[in-house]
């Protein structure tokens, strides 16, 4: 009876956990499809508008080119992951396989960059930007997200969990670096891959601070932007504003549905035999 007390417990504390969660989620979803006649600053809230409507979408569609940011941010995003995936699994291969003086003393470096915050780094990056004519370009936003110190950590962690006797077999057959790399170890990293390429897409995909300061012509804004416009075009009309940022999260909820169950473990070890 004590342990059942304590499951039930356990299981309620989480209800409640996922409720305060979800509720700002929910209140956001709810208030864009709202009509004008309806409060939304009610109590208690109501979640679930009365006579929902899609005429917050429309107006918020037509009035601002939310197409143009749609395409930005698909853009700045794709480019950005699979800059990540490429780049970070071509640095943490070596870090993780191959034996050369002063491994330990590199990765440590790269690990160390991952306690800096961007706000420092910021200003240095907006110059270079400035001086390589990047500003008000696709490159130039998507220039400080092409690889991260977390993602070459992440992967090397994934790197070292290969057995070593796969990377045997394929030296055996004659099978370069680059070629183990490619065809033996990417395969096995597969969650881990997907993993990382899900954490750049939402920081990619949400990303305002570095699209705000490098970027001052609209047709390159991407959709937080357009967002943040929102406010000051519509005198803070908190149904049209809702409506577009439910536009903005829409794609990172369809990604993460999409491909939550691949983040999972997988026997790589099943090619080897005991």
């Amino acid at each position: 009876m004590k342990k059942l007390t304590k499951t039930i417990g356990i299981y309620l504390l989480l209800i409640g956990v996922a409720i305060l969660m979800l509720f700002p989620l929910l209140w956001l979803i709810g208030t864009a499809f709202k009509s004008p006649t309806e409060d939304i600053f009610s109590f208690p809230p109501q979640l679930f508008p009365a006579h929902p409507t899609w005429n917050n979408f429309k107006t918020v569609w037509q009035t601002y080119p939310f197409g143009k940011y749609l395409f930005n941010s698909s853009l700045v995003a794709t480019v950005s992951v699979g800059l990540n995936l490429l780049l970070c699994s071509l640095a943490a291969y070596p870090l993780a396989r191959l034996n050369f003086k002063g491994k330990g003393v590199i990765f440590s470096l790269v690990v160390a960059t991952i306690i800096i915050p961007f706000q420092i780094v910021m200003i240095p990056l907006y110059i270079l930007a400035v001086n390589l004519g990047l500003r008000n370009t696709y490159l130039g936003i998507i220039l400080p997200n092409i690889v991260s110190a977390f993602g070459i950590f992440l992967l090397r962690q994934a790197f070292q969990n290969v057995p070593s006797e796969l990377e045997e077999a394929a030296r055996i057959d004659g099978c370069s670096e680059l070629g183990i790399w490619w065809h033996i170890m990417i395969p096995a990293i597969r969650p881990a891959l997907i993993t990382l390429a899900i954490f750049v897409f939402i920081g990619s995909w949400s990303d305002f601070l570095w699209p705000l300061i490098v970027l001052d012509r609209p047709e390159y804004y991407t959709l937080p932007l357009g967002v943040a416009n929102l406010a000051g075009a519509f005198s803070l009309d908190w149904r049209l504003v809702a409506a577009g940022s439910v536009i903005s999260i829409a794609p990172i909820l369809l990604v993460f549905i999409l491909l939550q169950n691949y983040i999972i473990s997988t026997d790589i070890s099943s090619g080897v035999k005991g």
